[in-house]
């Protein structure tokens, strides 16, 4: 093939892309008609497990076994809910999906028809029925639309569905009802040839990808569930009710992130591993995985390990666990399965926990900066907004708005380092704009309440935040320093309300969780000055180094820390401390400037407020950043807070920061930060 004759190059992707949104959509639709009714699986599921004969506690008028006196067979509910009910339920809602309360009805009678005219649950029949009784009956009302005499609608509207229904109903019967037997048997068997062969597992190989990619759900609903739910029917349990909603795969990624992760991902993920866990919220581990496409082995690895466990001790569900929560699965599980169950949902996890940690170990670099990213491509994916997007900061789409804005918060772990740092930079730009009815705080995210309007905070600790101010606005900064994020509060509140709405995409984090003071200080003001004769000597002459030594991040806040343990600010454990912190938060601030500090459980090795200041000619890489200028930092008692604010001006200023650098004497680094001692 020539070159002219050769096809664009976006073709395939664009193909691909198309095809994927097609398997979701389909997909979400499918789950929409299964989701709705899942109280009713749920309520099925539980009558089994306790009332069936293999059950709890057996009770032959409700589990539908044995006879009654006179030696008729109990008919029980067991049976007929998964035989009429679930079916109906889901051809009502697939109907009424398309075509209202009045598709639902046409819907239904249709599904009946599929109901009885196979011997088995009709689950796919529901799914194929339900949303054709409804479309068929919403084309056939266009027909006549508006050329109905008046007086006449309720009896045509009526005798049209009642009718239409009927016909459904048969086609169902001799047409559809066998068909989807068929499948329903052909498929049946595929899973057995897997089950009896070993291979059952090689399933996780389709099925984990498919998850991160949201195209699971028309494998899970469309597959899973209605074959699942037959062999629960006959079985009293099932495997394949846990081939997707094992929580193990997902749990040990993000274990592994908490461990040897870097930056926003591993701050954010033990609280998103809460969530996945316990809150069965599977999502939030999808944008780790699509930030290291790597790791979809471990995803892969955990989930054939789990259904291989599963398959050798013949554990399984009594029905489908939605969500995906560890509590929603052990409702689920078999009597005889509680063994089998956690036995998978543990290796699972180890085994992707395994093969995650040797990913990250052996990476060169997890871009810290990744995670917003990659949830906003989970997002773009997923095709509507995620609830990872608050929680780790994704956030892209949000929308920032000064309406009714009179306080704002800088939150970090004590309230004391980086917020107040950060608060005083805010501050000063709102001030310079004429706000001055808008009051600029910091705070200790352990004391924040829900009554701020505008929440300011490290993306590593966006979770905290959230869960305490859950009306806020959450702004999440890459520079406490120079933040853009900052114009964009300053333009919304300048719009006055009106329209003042403008880009909030949630920025990357870099910046620090704040240095340990005193927990009591829940909202504390910057001070602006102090009085020359009572300010202590927070940063001594001794304790400005113009000529580092060290030449990594570990050696710089070790020579940091040890200048604040000469000048008599604290003990040897605050410096381990100032270590320990660094590993789960990066101090670093933008313009070339980080403050290591100690820990918010560190306060109590504080004696008494201190800075040190120390310049490097060669810049010290920190987790990517580059760093000239380390201030390490021990707050108590709020008197290190004027000298933070007039910092985080300096270095707020570009030229202020040429100085620094071009500074060959202690006097002149004094000078730069306007005498802080006096």
């Amino acid at each position: 093939m020539s070159a002219s004759e050769a096809p664009p190059q976006d073709q395939a992707p664009s193909r691909l892309q198309s095809v994927r949104a097609g398997v979701q959509k389909f997909g979400t639709f499918l789950s929409g008609m299964i989701m709705p009714n899942i109280g009713a699986f749920i309520a099925w599921g539980l009558i089994t497990a306790l009332f069936i004969e293999k059950g709890w506690w057996p009770v032959p008028e409700l589990g539908g076994f044995g006879k009654d006196a006179d030696g008729v067979a109990n008919i029980g509910i067991v049976g007929p809910m998964i035989t009429y009910l679930l079916p109906l339920l889901i051809g009502y809602t697939g109907g009424k999906m398309v075509h209202g309360v009045r598709g639902g009805v046409v819907g239904s009678i249709a599904t009946m028809g599929v109901i009885v005219g196979a011997g088995i649950p009709m689950f796919i029949g529901a799914m194929i029925m339900g949303p054709l009784g409804g479309w068929t009956m919403k084309k056939l009302d266009l027909l006549w639309d508006g050329k109905i005499r008046p007086g006449f609608e309720m009896l045509v509207n009526n005798f049209s569905a009642g009718i239409w229904g009927a016909l459904l109903a048969m086609l169902g019967f001799y047409g559809i009802g066998p068909l989807v037997q068929a499948f329903s048997t052909g498929a049946g068997n595929v899973v057995q040839f897997l089950v009896d062969h070993g291979l059952l597992p090689l399933t996780s190989i389709l099925i984990e990808p498919a998850k991160v990619l949201f195209l699971n759900n028309a494998i899970n609903h469309g597959v899973l569930t209605p074959l699942g739910t037959e062999q629960s029917l006959e079985q009293g349990k099932s495997i394949l009710f846990l081939l997707e909603a094992n929580p193990g795969p997902g749990l040990g990624i993000l274990l592994a992130f908490c461990i040897f992760g870097r930056g926003a991902a591993k701050a954010s993920a033990p609280g998103a591993a809460v969530i996945h866990f316990f809150g069965g919220i599977h999502e939030i581990y999808f944008p780790y995985v699509l930030m290291k496409p790597t790791l979809i082995i471990a995803a892969i690895a955990g989930g054939m390990t789990g259904v291989a466990t599963l398959a050798v001790t013949g554990a399984g569900l009594v029905a489908p666990a939605a969500p995906g929560s560890i509590f929603a699965v052990l409702v689920q599980t078999s009597r005889d399965s509680y063994f089998g169950v956690i036995l998978s949902v543990v290796l699972a996890t180890a085994v992707s926990f395994l093969v995650a940690a040797l990913i990250l170990r052996t990476s060169k670099n997890v871009d810290e900066d990744g995670l917003a990213a990659a949830t906003e491509q989970m997002e773009s994916m997923k095709g509507k907004k995620s609830v990872a997007s608050s929680i780790l900061g994704g956030g892209g789409t949000a929308t920032l708005t000064g309406v009714g804005v009179q306080n704002i918060v800088f939150a970090c772990d004590a309230g004391m380092g980086s917020s107040a740092m950060g608060a005083s930079v805010l501050r000063n730009k709102v001030r310079a704009a004429g706000h001055t009815d808008v009051k600029v705080t910091n705070s200790a995210i352990a004391n924040l309440t829900d009554t701020y309007d505008i929440v300011v905070v490290h993306q590593d600790l966006a979770l905290r935040a959230r869960e305490k101010t859950p009306s806020a606005q959450l702004v999440t900064v890459d520079n406490f320093m120079a933040s853009p994020r900052y114009d964009e509060i300053v333009a919304a509140l300048g719009a006055d309300g009106a329209d003042g709405a403008v880009d909030a995409g949630a920025g990357a984090a870099d910046a620090a969780a704040g240095a340990p003071g005193t927990a009591a200080s829940a909202e504390v003001p910057v001070p602006v000055a102090a009085d020359a004769a009572t300010a202590p000597q927070v940063l001594r002459r001794e304790s400005i180094v113009l000529q580092g030594e060290a030449d990594s991040r570990a050696g710089a806040i070790e020579e940091a820390g040890r200048l604040l343990v000469t000048a008599g600010a604290v003990d040897d454990d605050y410096v381990a401390a100032m270590h320990e912190r660094e590993e789960s938060v990066t101090t670093y601030m933008g313009n070339f400037l980080a403050i290591p500090h100690g820990t918010n459980d560190a306060k109590d090795h504080i004696k008494e407020s201190g800075l040190t200041f120390v310049r490097y000619a060669k810049p010290i890489d920190w987790n990517g950043k580059e760093v000239r200028f380390v201030v390490g930092i021990a707050g108590k008692d709020k008197q290190h807070l004027s000298i933070l604010a007039k910092i985080a001006k300096v270095f707020g200023d570009k030229d202020q920061v040429a100085r620094l650098e071009a500074a060959t004497s202690v006097e002149e680094i004094l000078d730069v930060f306007g005498k802080v001692n006096g």
